[in-house]
């Protein structure tokens, strides 16, 4: 298996949306072979039973604390995709960003605030959201595409399930390599995939 050595080294940074597959390409990442920047401080429940594959010090990126950067060099880090612009081109990335239907990822906030037991008086309606969630990622995609500092491919959560071998075949390119697709398959757990759109399959 190839692992990250030597030159040209990057940081292989997932994103998306929250409730997009994140977690689930994290997963993957770790099981195909690279090593992850995470700190266990949220545990997995409910809504993410294996976890949510995190780093509490990416909240500090907007106030400039960027130091630690050097540190995920070689490994994979998990960051909102409200947080991507304040990246410094300071290091070179490989963005990973995760795409799902929109109203999945709406279905899915929903259950995972019921399950957590939270409820909004003031909720926005689903129509607004939508609008919202289409906006930033188009805000995004154009950061992502100016920035010759963030090399980037989008991979579809609802791909991933219909033809995970594919897909991670696709991912293991973007990286160089430096992941086992074969190995990256067996994350992949369909009773998970709990907000199917139109009887998607």
């Amino acid at each position: 298996m190839k692992r990250l050595l030597g030159g040209n080294t990057f940081i292989t940074v997932v994103s998306g949306l929250p409730r997009s597959g994140t977690s689930m390409m994290m997963s993957a990442l770790r099981a195909g072979g690279m090593p992850l920047l995470v700190d266990g401080i949220r545990e997995a429940d409910a809504n993410n039973p294996k976890g949510y594959f995190e780093y509490e010090r990416v909240k500090k990126l907007p106030v400039g604390d960027t130091e630690w950067l050097k540190s995920a060099e070689g490994k994979a880090l998990k960051i909102i995709s409200a947080l991507l612009e304040y990246l410094p081109d300071a290091n070179q990335y490989r963005v990973i960003f995760m795409e799902r239907d929109i109203d999945e990822i709406l279905k899915s906030q929903k259950r995972m605030l019921a399950r957590s037991g939270t409820k909004k008086d003031d909720a926005v309606s689903d129509e607004d959201m939508r609008r919202y969630f289409q906006a930033h990622l188009e805000e995004v995609h154009s950061l992502l595409e100016a920035r010759d500092w963030l090399k980037v491919t989008y991979v579809s959560y609802n791909d991933i399930l219909r033809n995970p071998v594919r897909e991670f075949q696709r991912v293991a390119k973007f990286l160089e390599g430096r992941v086992e697709p074969a190995l990256m398959t067996a994350v992949v757990d369909p009773t998970l995939y709990r907000e199917k759109i139109n009887g998607d399959r």
